[in-house]
């Protein structure tokens, strides 16, 4: 890769930058001893390291990149999207954040959502458990792609090089720390991430519109350029959106309940007393980040004088830092979409070397040591981030179109057997067995059809259709037996 005088600033800032994440990793990798700490960090999150690195890990490079590209392009539209991801962030860290650690705690002590499904439900046949790592596997390959498409294009559009060597550069970044520190390192990073990426998201649109004359000078460029931007009913061909279209925007929030890599952060959380101020940190930081991701995009419109057409909108926070900032300020804004990646794709690792980590054991080695299995973790996050490389080796990609389909996989897999998990006391293994199932496979065959009803959100159909197996299991089935109904009663009491 091709490195000018011109922006050897921005080369140092991002080095220091990973040389500093790097660290983290080391400083954990000496005080990983076994299994749990690994993958969920000995339960000691605080409530500030809960609320940012949870965030951070959810949002990750698109919200840099791929949101910001869509307001871009689709204008005001892009606002439902983000309504929707506010308003399931709250409902998940109200009603699912607290019950999930009191009841993985009570479930066997369970570290992961497969182990969780499996000792809730008391599943002898390793069924619900394997099922449930599986779709992690899946659906992470595709999620963690995203992350390394969206590292990939950073790299390539600051530096000008080949794509696939910018690629590259940043997946050896994330597999190191990833590898060497395990989920501490993880939430720590993410944490420092989650400060840098709010920082940049909110300087940047600001800086842009002062630039431009400020808010109504900015609106009035953005009105002659196309005043359909400015209406969130109104679509880029300047027709009226569709319910349809609204209801799929909306529906990401679906998505949080059933996301890996965010319970796992309920999970892990030290006290059950600081949840309710880790929703209010976490709830601040979602909003004015959604917000401003918007903003970006619509300004972008505004500042960016030639157009970005397809893809390559997703770049437009890249050509805006670029355009407003000394190189050195620039390194420290182009260092928080790095952020972004990261601290998304090293939580997703985690959670699938885990899933492969349940699997080893029920197949292969239950009697493994607690060294064997975290090493098994470690192994495992670099062999699926050599096949998330393959997926992302097409520039092309889209980082937004490849969250959007792991997002749905998981919300519709796992969301509804989460919810029902936590407030049903009849639900039963075969209920939840089959609202994974169906929710997984619903979304992987709809994804591949289109026109009319299938243009909808395939977390949508994934959703309601899951539910609606674990209801109707529910209601129909076995009752659970008497000791699993008491500890879930044990569980509401304490709750």
């Amino acid at each position: 890769m091709e490195i000018t005088s011109g922006n050897q600033s921005v080369v140092i800032i991002i080095a220091l930058y990973l040389l500093f994440m790097l660290a983290i990793g080391f400083y954990y990798y000496k005080r990983t001893e076994n299994l749990s700490d690994y993958i969920l960090g000995g339960r000691k999150l605080n409530k500030w390291v809960t609320a940012l690195s949870s965030e951070a890990s959810d949002m990750s490079g698109w919200l840099l990149l791929g949101l910001p590209g869509y307001a871009y392009l689709a204008g005001m539209e892009a606002i439902w999207i983000a309504l929707g991801l506010g308003i399931g962030t709250y409902l998940n860290w109200k009603f699912v954040a607290k019950r999930l650690r009191k009841y993985s705690m009570e479930a066997g002590d369970a570290l992961t959502i497969p182990v969780y499904f499996e000792n809730r439900f008391r599943d002898k046949s390793k069924l619900l458990r394997t099922i449930s790592a599986l779709f992690i596997l899946i659906f992470f390959l595709f999620y963690t792609s995203s992350g390394f498409v969206a590292g990939g294009k950073l790299f390539s559009t600051v530096f000008g090089g080949e794509y696939v060597t910018a690629l590259t550069i940043g997946v050896l970044a994330i597999i190191f720390y990833t590898f060497m520190g395990g989920f501490m390192a993880v939430c720590w990073t993410d944490f420092f991430q989650a400060l840098l990426m709010i920082l940049a998201i909110t300087l940047v649109p600001l800086t842009a519109m002062n630039g431009l004359g400020g808010i109504s000078s900015t609106t009035d460029i953005i009105r002659t350029i196309d005043p359909s931007l400015l209406s969130p009913l109104t679509g880029s061909d300047g027709t009226m959106i569709s319910l349809m279209a609204i209801v799929s925007l909306m529906a990401w929030g679906f998505g949080y309940f059933g996301q890996p890599h965010i319970l796992v952060r309920f999970m892990a959380i030290n006290n059950l007393g600081e949840i309710k101020q880790s929703r209010a940190i976490a709830m601040s930081w979602v909003t004015i980040s959604l917000v401003f991701a918007v903003f970006i995009g619509l300004v972008g419109r505004a500042f960016v004088p030639e157009f970005l057409a397809g893809a390559t909108s997703e770049t437009v926070f890249i050509v805006m830092v670029n355009s407003l900032f000394h190189p050195i300020v620039a390194g420290v804004m182009l260092a928080a979409i790095l952020a972004a990646i990261m601290s998304t794709a090293d939580s997703q690792l985690l959670v699938a070397s885990s899933a492969f980590t349940d699997i080893y054991t029920l197949l292969f080695k239950s009697d493994a040591s607690q060294r064997q299995l975290v090493w098994m973790g470690r192994f495992t996050v670099i062999g699926i981030s050599l096949l998330a490389y393959y997926f992302a080796l097409d520039p092309e990609s889209s980082v937004l179109e490849l969250v959007a389909y792991a997002w749905a996989g998981f919300g519709a897999a796992f969301g509804p057997a989460i919810i029902f998990s936590l407030f049903s006391k009849k639900m039963t293994r075969n209920a939840a067995l089959a609202g994974i199932l169906i929710g997984g496979i619903t979304v992987i065959v709809w994804k591949q059809l289109s026109g009319g009803i299938f243009d909808l959100y395939e977390i949508v159909p994934g959703f309601v259709l899951s539910s609606i197996a674990i209801w109707l299991v529910t209601r129909f089935g076995e009752e659970p037996e008497q000791e699993i109904q008491e500890e879930f009663e044990k569980v509401q009491r304490s709750v």
